[in-house]
């Protein structure tokens, strides 16, 4: 596994206000991209868009697998 670091300032605006993130990690910025999916495009949209990026880096394998488990 990679180590590095992100430095970023993400500034949002809102209807209803400002929404500000630093995130440091792959996994904060990957936290506060989903969230910010979810709001703007709502949680059916958001999941949508989740399970293509998942088909897209899924092993061969597992998306050749056959009915019953072989």
């Amino acid at each position: 596994m990679s180590s590095h670091s992100i430095d970023a300032d993400i500034k949002v605006k809102w209807a209803e206000g400002q929404s500000a993130y630093s995130p440091g990690t792959p996994e904060e910025l990957l936290l506060i991209a989903i969230d910010l999916l979810v709001r703007d495009r709502g949680s059916e949209a958001a999941r949508s868009f989740i399970d293509q990026v998942f088909e897209r880096f899924a092993p061969h394998e597992a998306m050749a697998i056959e009915p019953g488990g072989r």
